[in-house]
């Protein structure tokens, strides 16, 4: 049998967590957070396999539960992933994809070397966090308007914000969904996979996110932001292949 020839591009997946928590997730099914990300990780794998470029999935281990305030465990943890992957693989593109907690420490942890963007789900984007990190950056934001948990007004001021810092950015509102994205899952696949295969030069982007991502630095925050609905009924709401929906699973008071 052949050697596999090592991937020369990495996709790293983050949980969400909680605002605070000393104590280390919990194990195996009872990580809730944890769970959710896999049917992202499927789908991920899905569409990138059978790829000229061979494409690491990765899931970021969190040693603490939560964020924990100026200690930010969670983005020390992505940055620890990062070096891990040029350690193993070298100068490779990666893009990140994550979710509440796990999105603030992707879009924290942009500025390391061999991250070219991040797709962030139902971020948790408090106004004071840096965004000069994400220059030169792509960033896709994704938020359902009924989140209760995390803001969608913050994301699209971070969005905002990024821009002006010189990142490429929007936000993608999906409508009729929750922040643990369990209702409309497909919706939330769709408008991952995409931008992570176009991201990473496996597709075309989907034509008005590669055009929002073009906008000027300076452009309003209504004009980067874009509704999920209106872009599958255009036919521009993925690139790539479809992805297989969510199982149901329980929600949760999580970040």
């Amino acid at each position: 049998m052949a050697d596999r020839r090592p991937p020369s591009a990495a996709v790293l997946l983050l949980h969400g967590g909680r605002e605070a928590g000393l104590g280390p997730p919990p194990p195996g099914p009872l990580n809730l957070p944890a769970l959710r990300m896999r049917p992202f990780a499927r789908a991920v794998v899905r569409v990138t396999r059978d790829e000229p470029l061979d494409v690491a999935v990765r899931e970021v281990r969190y040693g603490h539960r939560g964020w924990n305030g100026s200690r930010e465990d969670a983005l020390h943890d992505a940055v620890r992933a990062l070096d891990g992957v040029r350690r193993e693989f070298g100068e490779v593109p990666v893009v990140l994809v994550g979710h509440s907690m796990g999105a603030r420490a992707a879009l924290r942890a942009a500025g390391h070397p061999l991250v070219r963007g991040v797709v962030g789900l139902a971020p948790w984007c408090p106004p004071g966090d840096p965004v000069t990190q994400l220059a030169d950056r792509d960033v896709v934001l994704l938020h359902s308007g009924r989140d209760r948990v995390t803001s969608p007004q913050a994301s699209q001021s971070l969005a905002t914000r990024a821009r002006r810092a010189g990142a490429r950015s929007c936000l993608v509102t999906i409508r009729a969904s929750d922040h643990a994205m369990l209702r409309r899952a497909r919706a939330w696949h769709t408008m991952t996979t995409g931008p992570v295969r176009g991201l990473l030069g496996l597709s075309a982007l989907p034509a008005a996110v590669d055009a929002a991502l073009r906008l000027p630095l300076d452009a309003p925050a209504s004009d980067g932001t874009l509704d999920y609905d209106r872009l599958r009924a255009r036919g521009d709401a993925a690139a790539g292949r479809r992805t297989e929906p969510a199982p149901g699973g329980a929600g949760g008071g999580v970040t």
